[in-house]
């Protein structure tokens, strides 16, 4: 069974919607940027992937988390063909920290902020009229997990359309960690290249309606062929090689798919020197010389934690579409783990694409992996 993608919607550092996003891809446009918001002389490192929207620079505002994540899921029912009420829809949202740093801006500056904005469910009540919310908190894999239960409840006729959402802004306490482990923070990230020194976090939205049939009159943007999950809880924050090929051997299996049929795979591709090693090296096991073209968009977007699978789906879905894929920016010298595979750099890639993988792989082990295919 495959489930119709009926309508999409971002906002990342570097578009205002998936169309923008794709294109600033393609044209290898970043969305790094000097820290707006964090006082500078507190930190080593100071560039963010953060999207330009606070009236103020150098002033930080609350609920901007939840702000991204309206418009990602207006944007998505909108391109659906949705009413404006979304009561009686399933809304699933994937993040990591919700909406911490708006407690951040409450407990050390007073900034006003209620207790209930933490939660995004009064916002989609608000605005969407949606009371059948439900959020995951996942770190980088959360927006897939969001998007597995969302098949689930396909699968199993508790819904006939499901909204998935997936979101997140940079926290200053989250930043602060990333910092102190980082002694030499990176100029740029560069997932896969030799000289890679880490990720730089990022900030964004992106939504997906799914349904179980397409809605007359309109095509589809794609559809989901399967998505598979599994917490392997190897380690705190390193990856486990076998439950990240655990994770895409059952993708495949669920998707009734081989490795030969994969004609694109959206690399989680972090830019650190442990997550791209594994990826890598269970990329050329599980395909071998079947070479998929694989790209990856975090050195334009930043990591961005919660909506980082989902925005990554989305785009899949439009190199699907257009038949474009865009260059992993900054790859000059790839991995020896990846020097037999079918990396995409320097100029985006023009090839006839059916099915797209999407990886995404998050702290303590959760694993999730996606297929999917084309409109068709």
């Amino acid at each position: 069974m495959t489930y119709p993608i009926i309508g999409t919607g971002a906002v990342a550092s570097i578009g205002s919607d998936p169309d923008a996003i794709f294109d600033s891809l393609c044209a290898g446009r970043s969305g790094l940027a000097p820290l707006r918001a964090f006082d500078r002389a507190r930190f080593n490192a100071q560039q963010l992937f953060e999207i330009d929207d606070r009236q103020t620079d150098g002033i930080d505002e609350p609920g901007r988390a939840t702000r991204f994540l309206v418009e990602a899921i207006r944007q998505a029912a909108e391109d659906a063909g949705l009413p404006e009420d979304l009561a009686g829809i399933p809304v699933l949202v994937g993040t990591g920290l919700r909406e911490l740093r708006s407690l951040e801006l409450w407990w050390r500056d007073g900034t006003p902020f209620d207790a209930d904005g933490l939660h995004f469910e009064n916002a989609l009540r608000r605005r969407f009229g949606a009371v059948d919310t439900h959020t995951f908190a996942g770190a980088c894999s959360a927006s897939l997990y969001a998007l597995a239960l969302a098949w689930d409840l396909l699968e199993l006729g508790e819904a006939e359309t499901v909204v998935v959402a997936g979101c997140d802004v940079v926290t200053e306490s989250m930043f602060g960690q990333a910092d102190r482990v980082q002694f030499d923070p990176p100029p740029s990230v560069r997932p896969f290249d030799q000289d890679r020194q880490g990720t730089i976090l990022g900030e964004g939205a992106a939504a997906v309606v799914l349904s179980r049939s397409a809605t007359v009159g309109r095509r589809p943007r794609g559809r989901l062929r399967s998505v598979a999950v599994n917490c392997d809880a190897h380690h705190q924050t390193a990856p486990d090689a076998a439950g990240v090929e655990d994770a895409v051997r059952l993708a495949h299996e669920q998707a009734d798919v081989t490795p030969a049929e994969i004609d694109l795979v959206m690399l989680h591709a972090t830019g650190t020197p442990l997550n791209d090693r594994t990826e890598a090296t269970v990329t050329a096991q599980i395909f071998g010389g079947h070479g998929p073209a694989l790209t990856g968009i975090k050195s334009l977007t930043g990591h961005t934690s919660g909506s980082a699978g989902l925005l990554g789906l989305i785009m899949a879905l439009r190199s699907l579409e257009s038949g474009v894929v865009p260059p992993i920016a900054g790859l000059t010298d790839p991995l020896p783990e990846g020097a037999e595979l079918r990396l995409v750099a320097g100029e985006p890639l023009v090839a006839p694409l059916r099915l797209a993988q999407v990886n995404s792989f998050g702290f303590g082990g959760v694993n999730a992996v996606a297929v999917v295919g084309g409109a068709a």
